[in-house]
Parts: C-alpha cells; structure tokens; sequence
C-alpha cells in the first residue's frame, strides 16, 4: 500500500513540473508574438505618418490613410488604442512570465505570488475596458461615415478580458487569504 502512494506521489510531481514547465514555454511563445505585434504595430504608425507608401510591405500592414484623410484626430485617436492595447498586452505576458518564474511549487502561497497575481488582474481589467472603449469609438466613427471594420480584430476580446481579469481578481483574492492562513498556520506550529 505504501509503494504505490509513494509512486504515485513521484508521478505527479513529475507530471506537475512538465505541465508548469510547458506552460513556460507557452508563455514565453506568446510573451515574443505579442512583441512582435505591437513593434510591428509601431513601425506601421511610424511608416503611416511619415512614409505611407511603405505600408503595403509591412508586416501587419494596416492601412488607415483614409481615415487619416477623413480626420487625423481619429486616426491618432485609433492607433493610439490599438498600439496601448498591444503594448498592455505584451506586459500582461510578461508579468505572467514573472509570476512563472518565480512560483515556488512547494509553497505557492507568497506574498509575491498574491501581488503579482492582483497586478496580472489589474492589467487585464484595463486592457478589456480600453478595448470596450476603442471598439465604442470606432462604432461612432463608424456612425459618421468612416470606415472602421478593419479594426474589429484588435479589441473584439474586451469582455473576454473583463471576465478573465474578474476570475483573477477572485484567485488573487483566494491566494491573499491563502497566505493568511498558511501564516496563521506557521505561528501556531
């Protein structure tokens, strides 16, 4: 009866550290691709302002001259959404990344786990209301005869992070009394 709980013990030890090790590297992948699309996203507005015949050969090539044509304050007004959207979101990874790095399997419950998890809400719930407000924005410029469909992919997940930064709220919350009681539990030892 002992060796078999022993056994299974050392699997699932093994199983966690592959799963956590994956999820890494996953982070990681995201954590570049997200860079890449907002630096992308950059020297496009960059190439937008002051080279815009160069737009067709770049890498995301978004092409708002029209609306730049129509109202350069929406077209300020649209890409500083879409560039702050992409940069919040390649700094959501990387606090995720942190938080990764740095979480102690054997003792999850840290102070640094709780912020950095309270911090990772936080940034989601900004990122989803931005991209709520963006996407409002662009339907009134939409309403007044500019064309806006185009921009739909960059803050079509708003409630998606409104609800994910909610869920994370309630775990660092979870991971805050955690620490309470591990504390608690210390003292009393």
């Amino acid at each position: 009866m002992f060796v078999p709980s022993v056994i299974h013990k050392y699997i699932m030890k093994k199983t966690n550290n592959l799963i956590f090790t994956g999820l890494q590297i996953v982070a990681w992948i995201i954590f570049i691709g997200l860079c890449i699309e907002a630096g992308g996203l950059l020297v496009n507005f960059v190439f937008s302002i002051y080279n815009p015949d160069m737009i067709s050969r770049l890498y995301n090539k978004l092409n708002l001259m029209a609306m730049y044509q129509q109202s350069a304050f929406a077209f300020y007004a649209v890409y500083s959404f879409i560039l702050i959207i992409a940069i919040l979101k390649a700094i959501l990874f990387y606090l995720v990344i942190i938080l990764l790095l740095r979480l102690d399997l054997a003792k999850p419950f840290s102070d640094f786990v709780a912020k950095q998890i309270m911090l990772i809400s936080y940034y989601t719930l900004v990122i989803g209301l931005l991209s709520y407000m963006a996407r409002h924005y662009a339907g009134n410029l939409q309403h007044q005869g500019i064309e806006t469909a185009v921009l739909n992919t960059y803050w079509a997940d708003s409630q998606a992070f409104i609800l994910m930064a909610a869920v994370v709220y309630i775990i660092a919350t979870i991971f805050k009394t955690g620490i309470t009681i591990q504390n608690e539990n210390d003292l009393t030892v």
